[in-house]
């Protein structure tokens, strides 16, 4: 693409369409600028729309094309194209630190963002100057310019909270800190200094707050790795500024800037080797009563977005998207004290939760803040460790918490007043939910059907909270890993539970709410089947909600909840009776059939795994519904988004499972479209093993005659592949599938197939392959096949005892051994990296599992045996018979001492022995 006013133009259009409510218009335009961004020049063309535009709206769409390409291409996999030229990625690094910098905020925060992909790829060794540039910038006196660098250094460097500790970490943060530490200590002071200087001015103080903000973040994240050595001589005095700075008048500072600035208290308190500067009682009880406890307030923007910005409020408190809350700051500051000042902190806040409560008592309607506070702070107290699996668990034990929930959070729960204090409501649902591991079962048998009634409440958050607090308890386990709470105990509730579930989905604000959604998805899943009797009305409505959200998919996790919920719907009905698989292909169908038209791509792969359960529960053959879709499942271009990869290998696997020899006789060029995907997938070393896993039901399944015409050609593929690019994982897969070949068609066609090949083939792949991999094979399908496919080779192929073969017998035999009794060698070369698909950048969706759409593991060996070593053994007892003496000759002469002692028993435990 040339750098021209037409293409600019031609850019700026197809982006208005993209900004398009109707699908009709925003899809193709979608669709256009995917086809586009893979010719140089293209980036470009996006920094100059988004530096030059007239248009505002087009600037800032432009920005966040620019970043979304960023973040999709970027990063070079090995193996597969650049996606970006040599050229466009030097010119953007020589142009977009400037660029971000001159631009207004909106598009600055995009351009930092891309920054930071750009950095964590590039950085430090394919761009040394990056922080160079940036921090001679703190010198401009310009804070629009000074808070852009500390944007986008705070973006390059949080990573640095949440990896592992490695020597390359600790080399990179060094060479940050041995740049970065002073220019930033120094603009910290210098920023303190005129924040007092301007101490009257309000517009110049929220500029300089915005950078103390920043730079307290970038401060936490260059010490979250903890290299003391170089902020320990400051560290006094960043203390005493930042402790001064929270007790002055709260209303004054911005949020960003307190909960930062106590994060930073929160992640100091909690190292050992700063101990001391929290030791003395008078600092501790300056910081629980003039920063934790008037953090922990329920501010009025907390009541307006619980009001007015429901799915703000929840995603903030229930997935931790609350990290810049002054509440989770001074939650997490109670905690880091209570590391090494349990007892201490415990006692002062016990004093203030008494006090909260009794103030809530004297006027609960003027006072519920109170309450709210008090909840908040027996919260942070009480938690000590937590998984989002198990919510609490490990409490702390000074915190009574049975006591806490009989006298202060049942009554909120039984609490009959809709519209009364639902912060408070919410509160108490979230103390059920964040203590269950910690409360007796009596206490949430008793919250259950409380927490039922409140799925219907008006409040969004109170009756998310309440679906969510039932979905944890749920997946709860007791004795022997069974639910906690059982079907039985649930008999009462059922049919209110699926009513207000489903009911709730209609309440304002709620319509693709993921936590009710979820909450259906493992009530179904807890039900079982009892729930059997409602699927035929349920099942309705989840089919018509899909059939809406696919209009325009807008909420991945509520989908991915919706196809688990019709998977289950499908899965515990065709348990109890397999012929009602029809009336649920009756359902949907329809809508099936709409998605894959319309192309919804973040649809199809889930249609896919669907249609193969569905498949998969036929007992007869192929119904003609299934068998007119079959060609299109063939068409090159589904098989170009690595999303569709999985499901639709599945989805062949089934059909070939239920109607290989069908498949075989009702079209001619069926089988050449199989091999082509084949072929496309062995390619690739991310889905090799897809198109093993597509071969091996090609092999078990299509009738002998219908492939024996490509056999050679499928061999000559694989060898390439082996030539090309031998990884660990293809090797593994290339022993399972040869060996399945060896079972199916005889350890003789397999040889004589090698052979054909290039003289001396088999032994060449014996030596080389099997006999020092084999221990490699992993799965005990897998390690069945192979066991079983080795043991036809030593005792059903001829060219084994009589020729030049021979030598290879004992080997073979010994690493047979060696697969079933020695451990699995799962050891990878260290020059291999596998990219797994879902780490596979590109605009495609991403696969997504169903977990109730899983097959269940099938054995394609099943009615040879079910023990190889038996086999085994029977099979050398039959060989001896049939050439006596020559068997117990070439195990007396070559196999180690410990094989013949196993192999002893195998033939013991069959019964037999050698002639």
């Amino acid at each position: 693409m040339e750098l021209n006013d037409g293409n600019l133009q031609t850019l700026t259009e197809f982006m208005r369409k993209t900004l398009d409510p109707d699908p009709s218009v925003r899809r193709p335009a979608e669709k256009f600028l995917e086809s586009v961004e893979g010719n140089q020049n293209y980036p470009i063309l996006l920094l100059t729309l988004l530096e030059k535009s007239q248009d505002n709206v087009i600037r800032v769409c432009a920005a966040v094309t620019f970043k979304n390409y960023i973040k999709r291409n970027w990063r070079i996999i090995e193996d597969e194209p650049n996606k970006i030229s040599d050229p466009d990625r030097t010119t953007i690094k020589a142009n977009i630190v400037n660029l971000m910098l001159s631009s207004p905020e909106q598009i600055q925060k995009q351009l930092s963002d891309a920054i930071s992909i750009i950095g964590r790829e590039d950085f430090p060794l394919k761009w040394p100057d990056l922080l160079t540039e940036m921090v001679t910038r703190f010198q401009s006196g310009d804070f629009h310019i000074i808070n852009g660098v500390l944007r986008t250094a705070h973006s390059l460097f949080k990573r640095y909270r949440h990896e592992f500790k490695s020597n390359e970490l600790w080399l990179e943060i060094k060479l940050v800190l041995d740049t970065f530490a002073n220019p930033l200590t120094e603009l910290f002071k210098a920023t303190i200094e005129l924040c007092q200087t301007h101490a009257t001015d309000i517009n110049a103080l929220k500029i300089l707050f915005s950078s103390l903000t920043l730079i307290s973040k970038l401060f936490y994240s260059l010490n979250f790795q903890d290299l003391p050595e170089f902020f320990e001589d400051n560290m006094e005095t960043w203390m005493s500024n930042f402790h001064n700075l929270l007790t002055l008048d709260n209303k004054l500072l911005q949020t960003d800037l307190v909960s930062n600035a106590i994060q930073f208290l929160a992640s100091v308190c909690e190292r050992p080797h700063y101990k001391h500067l929290f030791e003395d009682q008078n600092t501790l009880t300056s910081i629980c009563e003039k920063v934790i406890v008037p953090n922990m307030e329920f501010r009025s923007a907390d009541e307006e977005a619980f009001e007015d910005n429901s799915e703000e409020y929840i995603r903030r408190d229930l997935e931790g998207s609350d990290i810049d809350t002054r509440r989770r700051a001074a939650c997490d500051l109670v905690r880091g004290l209570c590391k090494f000042f349990e007892g201490p902190v415990t006692a002062i806040f016990s004093g203030y939760v008494n006090s909260m409560l009794g103030e809530y008592a004297k006027n609960p309607g003027v006072n519920w803040k109170h309450k709210d506070a008090a909840i908040y702070l027996v919260t942070s107290l009480a938690s000590k460790a937590q998984t989002a699996k198990h919510g609490i668990t490990q409490a702390n034990e000074l915190v009574n918490l049975t006591e806490f929930f009989v006298n202060h959070i049942l009554t909120d729960l039984k609490s009959q007043n809709v519209n009364e204090f639902p912060v408070l409501k919410a509160d108490a649902i979230k103390y059920v939910m964040i203590f269950r591991s910690q409360l007796p079962k009596e206490q949430l048998l008793q919250a259950v059907p409380l927490l039922v009634a409140h799925l219907q409440a008006e409040s969004t958050v109170e009756h998310t909270y309440a679906a969510h607090a039932l979905e944890r308890l749920f997946t709860m386990r007791g004795p022997n890993n069974s639910t906690l709470i059982t079907p039985a105990e649930m008999a009462p509730f059922t049919e209110q539970l699926l009513n207000n579930l489903f009911k709730a989905l209609a309440l304002p604000g709620s319509s693709e709410n993921e936590y009710i959604m979820k909450a259906i998805m493992r009530s179904f899943s807890l039900l079982q089947e009892a729930i059997v009797s409602y699927i035929p009305t349920l099942i309705g409505q989840l089919t018509h909600k899909l059939l809406l959200v696919s209009k325009n998919p807008s909420k991945p996790h509520f989908n991915h909840y919706l196809f688990e919920s019709l998977c289950l719907s499908i899965r515990i009905t065709c348990k109890a009776n397999t012929t009602t698989v029809g009336s649920f292909e009756e359902a949907l169908f329809p809508v099936f059939t709409e998605i894959l038209q319309n192309d919804v791509q973040e649809f199809v792969p889930y249609v896919f795994q669907v249609m193969s359960l569905l498949l998969e529960i036929h007992t007869s053959s192929i119904p003609n519904s299934y068998m007119a879709l079959f060609p299109h499942l063939l068409q090159p271009v589904l098989w170009e988004r690595t999303g569709n990869i999985p499901p639709l290998v599945r989805l062949l696997q089934a059909y070939l499972e239920k109607g290989g020899a069908t498949i075989a006789s009702s079209a001619a060029d069926k089988i050449p479209g199989l091999l082509g995907v084949f072929q496309k997938l062995i390619a690739s070393k991310a889905n090799d093993h897809q198109g093993f896993y597509l071969m091996n039901s090609i092999i078990e399944h299509m009738p002998t005659e219908s492939i024996v015409q490509y056999r050679k050609q499928i061999f000559i593929l694989l060898f390439q592949r082996l030539q090309s690019s031998k990884t660990t994982k293809f090797i593994k897969s290339f022993m399972v599938f040869i060996n399945l070949y060896g079972v199916k068609y005889g350890a003789i066609a397999l040889q004589e197939i090698f052979d054909s090949i290039q003289p001396k083939m088999f032994g060449m792949v014996l030596e080389k392959i099997v006999i020092p991999e084999v221990q490699k094979v992993s799965g005990p399908v897998e390690k069945k096949i192979c066991a079983v496919g080795i043991t036809k080779i030593l005792t059903e192929c001829p060219a084994m005892i009589d020729t030049e073969y021979t030598k290879l017998w004992t080997p073979l035999l010994q690493a047979l051994i060696g697969l079933f009794e020695l451990p699995e060698d799962d050891s990878i070369p260290d020059d291999e990296h596998f990219i797994d698909i879902e780490d596979t950048p590109g605009y495609q969706t991403a696969f997504s599992q169903l977990a109730f759409a899983g097959k269940n593991e099938h054995d394609p060996i099943r009615e040879v045996t079910s023990n190889p070593k038996i086999l085994l053994a029977q099979s050398l007892h039959k060989l001896s018979t049939a050439c006596p003496g020559r068997v117990p000759s070439m195990l007396s002469t070559s196999l180690n001492a410990e094989a013949l002692q196993y192999l002893q028993g195998y033939l013991q435990a069959a019964s037999v022995q050698l002639v």
